[in-house]
């Protein structure tokens, strides 16, 4: 008498989701858990050159908050986590797109400016950009060049459109030939793009990527407890 075995069950896996995360220089930096020492050498070295004190702030608080957001998608603590750049324009290295060595499955990003700062991690290619509400981003000539179907006078729909931009052309979006088709090979032709307003911290931000993605609320990654935060949600595909 002989008998079969019933093939195994498959177990469901879930995909990774996508982290992406808006703080104050000032809330990274306090962390007792995020050192400046967490940063790599050459790391160290790019801050060291950089003069004024509250953009080296947040350059590093920018590094440290995507080792929390990769920390927080990995199950690593952030100490293990040590991303590259990679320059695809030069072939250098310490400066182009972040990229985590040893985990090409998962794409990362940063941002800073002026006291603010973002990062996102995830599966596949990603970007994300923040800038401070009240920020003009570039000169009138500028704009209507690059955003001729918006008002130029309209500073808040021209911020808008601006870290919408930043951020696709980071994740090397369709619509950018200096930044790859990085997200035409995952199969986006039409990208995910998530654009919102965080109140508390005064900045807007976005965030392109191959897979769906929701923002991340500070408080979720950093376990402070802070409560809920107001963040109205922009623009998103």
């Amino acid at each position: 008498m002989s008998s079969t075995l019933a093939p195994a069950a498959a177990v469901p896996v879930t995909p990774l989701p996508v982290i992406a995360v808006v703080a104050t220089t000032a809330e990274v930096l306090a962390r007792p858990d995020l050192p400046e020492d967490l940063l790599a050498p050459w790391e160290l070295g790019r801050l060291a050159r950089i003069r004024l004190p509250r953009r080296r702030d947040d350059v590093l608080a920018a590094r440290l908050l995507l080792r929390l957001c990769v920390a927080h998608l990995t199950g690593n603590p952030p100490g293990q986590v040590q991303p590259a750049q990679h320059c695809a324009q030069c072939g250098g290295a310490e400066h182009g797109r972040p990229y985590l060595p040893g985990l090409p499955h998962i794409g990362v990003s940063l941002s800073h400016a002026d006291g603010v700062v973002a990062a996102a991690a995830g599966p596949g290619p990603l970007g994300i950009d923040v800038e401070p509400r009240i920020r003009r981003p570039a000169p009138l000539p500028v704009v209507r060049r690059l955003f001729p179907h918006e008002d130029p006078h309209d500073g808040a729909a021209v911020l808008r459109a601006w870290v919408r931009r930043e951020a696709l052309f980071k994740a090397g979006g369709p619509d950018f030939n200096a930044g790859g088709s990085d997200l035409k090979a995952q199969g986006s032709d039409s990208p995910h793009l998530v654009e919102w307003t965080d109140h508390r911290r005064g900045a807007v931000a976005a965030l392109a990527s191959a897979r769906p993605a929701t923002v991340t609320q500070w408080s979720a990654v950093s376990g402070s407890g802070a409560g809920p935060e107001e963040t109205t949600r922009g623009h998103g595909c």
